[in-house]
């Protein structure tokens, strides 16, 4: 019985919560190795559809570095990267629209699966606009990303699904280009003005020493990460999303989270009980 009402109390400390969020947007950016993870996908997108379910809109925004990597080394090519960016010649561009397609559509049906309501779009079907990405290396076809087709979305997201969005933009040449996922799923939310922005990691978010997971920064402003990026407590793979949360809390998204995927429920923990699970970032 004890069990039983400590899981009523839980439901109970969502209430509040939920009543806070029905009906806005959230914008989920998940990718890299935890997509790969059956059992992590499973309770990434139970949470997704409960969230659903709720009344909160979802937009679920994929990467899927490490398939194309994988397929380009099955076709005796090389991943070439500068800056973090994956460089995108012709062949490298077909792979990556063929990885994302199939990403897209697996996730759309094991969202199905669990009865959730979704949909799935390409951001190169004239959802995401983009220009040649400039850098000191040609990088071939990466867009850096101009302008969202709101409206499209929001048809989809109107009609109550859960959308699910690959990182693909199209110039105004009507040439698909690469776009880094974290920025797609950044401009999104901003576009939209989303009340939250997610990214899903295999950290417990921002740490002060990366070598003790106890060191967990819960709650940061803009200002002090900019602090701790300058100091070297935020470095490598952590600033650009860093980076892409104090992006979009600059384009007006209300709040945004870094959040370990590999917790079960980590979504519902981080946004339905007092004391959340991950780093959340807020202007400041």
């Amino acid at each position: 019985m004890k069990e039983f009402i400590e899981k009523a109390e839980v439901l109970v400390e969502a209430i509040p919560y939920i009543q806070q969020f029905r009906h806005k947007l959230f914008v989920v950016k998940y990718g890299g190795s935890i997509l790969d993870q059956e059992e992590i996908r499973k309770y990434v997108f139970q949470d997704i559809v409960f969230l659903s379910y709720v009344g909160i809109r979802v937009i679920v925004v994929h990467g899927g570095g490490p398939h194309i990597s994988s397929r380009l080394k099955e076709k005796g090519l090389k991943a070439e990267f500068h800056d973090g960016i994956r460089v995108t010649d012709a062949q490298t561009l077909e792979i990556v629209s063929e990885e994302l397609g199939k990403l897209n559509g697996q996730i759309v049906e094991e969202i199905k699966a669990l009865q959730g309501d979704v949909t799935g779009l390409k951001g190169e079907e004239n959802i995401i606009h983009v220009v040649k990405k400039q850098a000191d290396k040609d990088l071939g076809f990466v867009g850096t990303i101009t302008n969202v087709e709101r409206k499209v979305i929001e048809q989809h997201l109107q009609q109550g699904q859960i959308t699910v969005i690959s990182p693909l933009g199209v110039s105004n040449e009507n040439q698909p280009h690469n776009v880094n996922a974290d920025e797609a799923a950044s401009a999104i939310a901003t576009s939209l003005d989303a009340e939250k922005f997610v990214l899903l990691t295999d950290v417990k978010g921002v740490l002060r020493d990366e070598k003790n997971s106890s060191s967990l920064l819960s709650t940061l402003t803009t200002s002090e990460v900019d602090e701790l990026i300058n100091t070297k407590v935020i470095q490598g793979g952590m600033i650009p999303k860093v980076s892409a949360c104090t992006e979009a809390l600059q384009g007006g998204v209300h709040k945004t989270h870094i959040i370990d995927a590999r917790i079960r429920h980590a979504l519902l923990l981080e946004f339905f009980t007092d004391q959340g699970i991950g780093t959340q970032i807020v202007k400041g």
